[in-house]
């Protein structure tokens, strides 16, 4: 049965939980998974970012899959909501053994971070993809879909701003050793799977009829249907420069606390500084979004973040105002996340607007594919620059050439994303077409709006 009508509080609430979820392992991969890996495990930076360059890769095939799955299982609970409860254990497992790192030699450690690394990146997509699928087999309404899309971006921003503000004090607390860094992972990860849950329980899909009795759409045809789908194109790119900003202040601002402002406790102070302004604003979108729409309140995302960067370029060593600039990004990213995933969802109705091919799965899969290509150039262009520039994750001082690059890279790379992401948005005209498509479709479906 289709369904265009208002969600409920507590459905908004239930969803959001699933961001909050997957956002304990993002926060990770952001803030502390490169940091854990070159200081504590003692693995080359480099080696690192190839690891993690290569499946994002690997992810392809993955995501590819999982859209193509989703987009075609029959549950009684739909086709995006059973994988919540089927991933959820198994993915807080693999995010334990990541941090789980045994004293191996350095292939071995290497071996085993390849394997785990990838099994969080399979179990990720896994529960991610029907996870953000799932928006779209709530509801039609894309006013609803935008709120729905702020619940889960407060739930994820405050899931953030706690993962990377206890870490390092939690693993201080219990011992700062490798075994602290897994029991702190361990607590982390039931959260997550008990959050998943939650999102399971307390969704449903109303969009497309009941799964079982949902026709398939053959593979070649969806994906003759993506390549032509002007509006996902857009999308992936935007997801996959915003994957690769999110990796430069999240994963360089750990380092940059550390190495050149020298103050571990900054690192959650910092992270807070951006995060906590993020989730204020973000109870503000809804108007703004309404007012002016999505693709200029993505463009005054990155205006904002760009003059955030400007007093850094003058005197980046002053914690308080790094700690200034950070609120300021903060506002900018929350303009940016506020319609990001509402950006993805409109792709679902437009392609099938223009190709007759609705497509949940797949549209969701290739947009995920491009944000962890996005983590994984991040990653790659970190760890390379980091071990040009001399850095050792084993030394208490690092060279002056690796403080360098890690200056460069703490303004540089967040600012040549945010130009790019704004040409991107410039052949974006999805919102001027919205009216006639879903007159369109409703037509198609002999309805009536």
């Amino acid at each position: 049965m289709e369904q265009n009508n208002k969600l409920r509080l507590g459905e908004k609430i239930s969803y959001a939980c699933g961001d909050a979820a997957s956002n304990v392992v993002w926060a990770a991969l952001g803030a502390f998974v490169m940091l854990y890996y070159t200081d504590v495990v003692h693995v080359n930076a480099a080696v690192i970012g190839t690891i993690m360059l290569v499946s994002r890769f690997l992810d392809g095939a993955s995501d590819l899959i999982m859209g193509l799955i989703v987009d075609r299982t029959k549950s009684r609970f739909g086709k995006a909501r059973p994988w919540l409860l089927r991933v959820a254990i198994p993915f807080a497992i693999a995010t334990t053994l990541m941090f789980s790192v045994p004293d191996f030699s350095d292939k071995g450690k290497i071996i085993y971070i390849f394997i785990t690394y990838n099994l969080v990146m399979t179990m990720y997509t896994m529960i991610n993809l029907p996870y953000g699928s799932l928006s779209t087999l709530m509801t039609t309404d894309p006013y609803d879909r935008s709120i729905l899309n702020i619940f889960r971006q407060i739930f994820a921003q405050i899931t953030s701003l706690i993962i990377t503000a206890a870490t390092l004090p939690l693993v201080n607390l219990f011992g700062g050793d490798r075994m602290a860094w897994t029991f702190v992972y361990g607590i982390f990860a039931a959260a997550a799977a008990v959050l998943f849950l939650i999102c399971f329980f307390g969704t449903k899909e109303n969009v497309g009829g009941v799964a079982k009795d949902r026709e398939s759409v053959p593979v070649t045809t969806a994906l003759l249907a993506l390549v032509k789908n002007k509006c996902w194109i857009i999308s992936m790119l935007l997801g996959t420069g915003t994957c690769l900003f999110y990796m430069a202040i999240s994963t360089i601002n750990t380092y940059f606390c550390v190495q050149v402002l020298h103050n571990e406790s900054l690192v959650g102070t910092v992270n807070a500084a951006y995060i906590a302004p993020m989730i204020v604003f973000f109870f503000l979108m809804a108007p703004i979004v309404k007012k002016i729409g999505k693709k200029k309140t993505n463009l005054l995302g990155w205006g904002i973040i760009l003059i955030s960067y400007v007093p850094l370029m003058f005197r980046m060593e002053e914690a308080v105002l790094v700690v200034g600039t950070s609120v300021i990004r903060g506002i900018g990213y929350a303009c940016v996340m506020g319609v990001q995933f509402a950006i993805i969802g409109d792709s679902v109705e437009y392609g099938e607007w223009k190709t007759g091919v609705r497509s949940e799965g797949l549209v969701f899969s290739a947009q995920s594919f491009g944000c962890k290509v996005g983590m994984g150039l991040g990653n790659a262009l970190i760890g390379a620059l980091l071990a040009r520039g001399g850095y050792d994750g084993a030394l208490r001082v690092q060279p002056e050439s690796a403080i360098n690059v890690i200056k460069m890279l703490y303004i540089g790379m967040p600012v040549i994303v945010a130009v790019l992401q704004m040409l991107l948005m410039i052949p974006y005209t999805v919102e001027r077409d919205y009216e006639q498509m879903n007159k369109d479709l409703a037509a198609r479906k002999g309805k009536t709006l």
